[in-house]
């Protein structure tokens, strides 16, 4: 059995890392390409979500590089998502394709069903040895997720444009080999020095803006066309509302972007109050969150036809208002330009900006005193006014 998988973001690193593990052979696809895209558009139907024909094409390739056994994932609720493998399945065998679809259904479907797909995965692994495997890789998942979210955070501050990118190559480079719990953690505090090493700004005035949506357009940067990095040498500052590691735990706590399903929910409540698959509740969830925090704006990013994060897009404007935090919705399909997302991105990031700078002036405006004692002009600090 030579098993293969679909690209998104870095979950080759965790899989690879998985199947080593279990001794099971693998191939990665090619990296996600336009090759990848037109493969999986020439067999996907027309109105199929772009993440369904990306995908396909990702297997397509793999197939050609001699896979044989196909890993898709499942899923519950309203999102088409659950649907992928099956609709990939039926495409690839009418192609004329051959090979077999392991489908992991998440815990939530039952655990016994969990287990069984996790023992194909781990032949002639015991429930314990699995459990250890799957306990350890996930250490090692969440450490990737720590860098990732670093750089996200701090590459906007980085003296020399490209360094935190190029520290980012390297410290995956160091925390791939690591195999023991051991050899994980000095793996992440030596990759972590490397990310801390680079030169950074931390006074200079940058935005803050969050990207929130569906889980694969955020993940995979062939997808949102590496909006991520392009935002960060911008000099945007950002926060994610989706973290691989977190988006594939059975857990609920959201270990690495540090606030839980319900906190996420008790967030959006006012304005749906109830689940609607995908990620179309954490979309307004994450948004109050990240108004509530203080950032200068948000970013949605989901496929066309994808029901979940529409309904998101009609309940946003009222966040929006409500909050006065500005968000721009981009719905991602083939279609799509890169030059065209780019222009509209670029004229809200100038939105912001105005912004910012709009606030400050008023800001200074309104927080200069006079000290009744000396009668001379204080002005206070951010900290001073409970804005740091």
């Amino acid at each position: 059995m030579k098993v293969t998988f679909p690209h998104m973001g870095t979950i080759d690193l965790v899989l690879s890392d998985l199947f080593d593990r279990t001794g099971l052979e693998y191939i990665i696809p090619p990296r996600t390409s336009e090759r990848t895209l037109q493969l999986g558009l020439r067999y996907s139907p027309e109105f199929a979500c772009l993440p369904l024909k990306i995908t396909l094409g990702n297997f397509i390739e793999a197939l050609e590089a001699g896979a044989d056994t196909l890993l898709m994932a499942g899923g519950v609720g309203p999102c088409r998502f659950g649907y992928y493998a099956e609709v990939q399945k039926c495409i690839l065998k009418e192609a004329g394709y051959d090979f077999d679809m392991i489908i992991l259904e998440p815990p939530a479907m039952g655990w016994k069903l969990f287990i069984d797909t996790l023992r194909l995965l781990a032949p002639g692994k015991s429930i314990r040895q699995i459990w250890r495997i799957i306990k350890t890789g996930f250490r090692k998942a969440r450490a990737i997720d720590e860098l990732e979210k670093y750089v996200l955070k701090y590459r906007a501050y980085e003296v020399k444009r490209g360094d935190m990118t190029k520290a980012y190559k390297k410290a995956l480079e160091i925390i791939k080999p690591a195999i023991t719990d051991e050899e994980i953690t000095e793996a992440r505090e030596e990759a972590f020095s490397i990310l801390e090493g680079v030169e950074k700004d931390l006074g200079r005035p940058c935005l803050k803006v969050g990207i929130i949506g569906e889980f694969y357009l955020l993940l995979e940067p062939f997808a949102n066309f590496g909006i991520e990095e392009y935002l960060g040498n911008m000099g945007i500052s950002l926060e994610r509302s989706v973290y691989l590691s977190d988006w594939i735990s059975p857990s609920s706590k959201n270990l690495i972007m540090g606030i839980s399903d319900q906190e996420v929910a008790q967030a959006a409540r006012p304005y749906l109050n109830h689940f609607v698959g995908g990620e179309g509740l954490p979309s307004v969830g994450h948004t109050v969150i990240y108004a509530k925090e203080g950032f200068d704006g948000v970013i949605h990013l989901f496929p066309f036809t994808c029901m979940p994060d529409t309904i998101a897009k009609s309940i946003l404007p009222k966040v929006s208002r409500d909050y006065d935090i500005p968000v721009i919705s981009f719905v991602i399909d083939e279609q799509t330009g890169r030059a065209g997302l780019i222009t509209r991105l670029e004229a809200f990031i100038d939105l912001l900006a105005s912004r910012r700078k709009q606030k400050s002036k008023l800001h200074k405006e309104h927080d200069v005193l006079v000290n009744p004692r000396f009668g001379v002009d204080v002005t206070l600090s951010n900290s001073e006014r409970g804005l740091a």
